[in-house]
């Protein structure tokens, strides 16, 4: 019982002194965390170049979004020369294990194919295919089938933040 008693006593100070004091007055400014990570980060890389690109359904084909950031990876890896990078090829759940593994392999070689293209050394380029087996969410519906189409690339050889 004196416990409790002792408890409320603390409590009630801490509720009395945390309303007399006065708040300081601070000035909240937005902050730009893209603009404190450096350039030559895998951060940066994921978060402000793009990481992966997006297939549709049963394709290889790159459409204009996925250029896009494919164009800004090789501008990247241009700046970065002692970069590597391995491109993950992945599928969505529909099919068999193996149709998968060979549609996520196509998916990473023509992510490879379009870095050549713009420029990016091959030998700085290796490909993986996960197939179905690493999906990036987890339902039976186009939601997460969508985000599963894809082709990621991972950065070695650069600070990750």
């Amino acid at each position: 019982m004196k416990l409790m008693q002792l408890g409320a006593v603390v409590l009630t100070g801490l509720v009395l002194a945390a309303c007399s004091s006065t708040p300081e007055e601070t000035e909240v400014t937005p902050t730009d965390t893209t603009a404190q990570v450096p350039e030559n980060s895998v951060q940066y890389f994921t978060t402000v170049v793009g990481d992966r690109v997006l297939f549709g359904f049963d394709s290889s084909s790159i459409d204009g979004i996925a250029q896009d950031t494919l164009r800004r990876q090789a501008e990247w890896l241009r700046a970065n020369p002692a970069v590597t990078i391995v491109i993950e090829g992945h599928a969505d759940e529909r099919g068999t294990r193996e149709y998968n593994l060979a549609l996520g392999a196509r998916r990473a070689n023509a992510t490879l194919q379009f870095l050549i293209g713009q420029g990016i050394d091959p030998s700085r380029i290796t490909t993986v295919t996960f197939g179905k087996e690493r999906p990036d969410a987890v339902c039976s519906n186009e939601s997460c089938w969508s985000v599963n189409r894809r082709a990621v690339t991972v950065v070695a050889g650069a600070p990750l933040s």
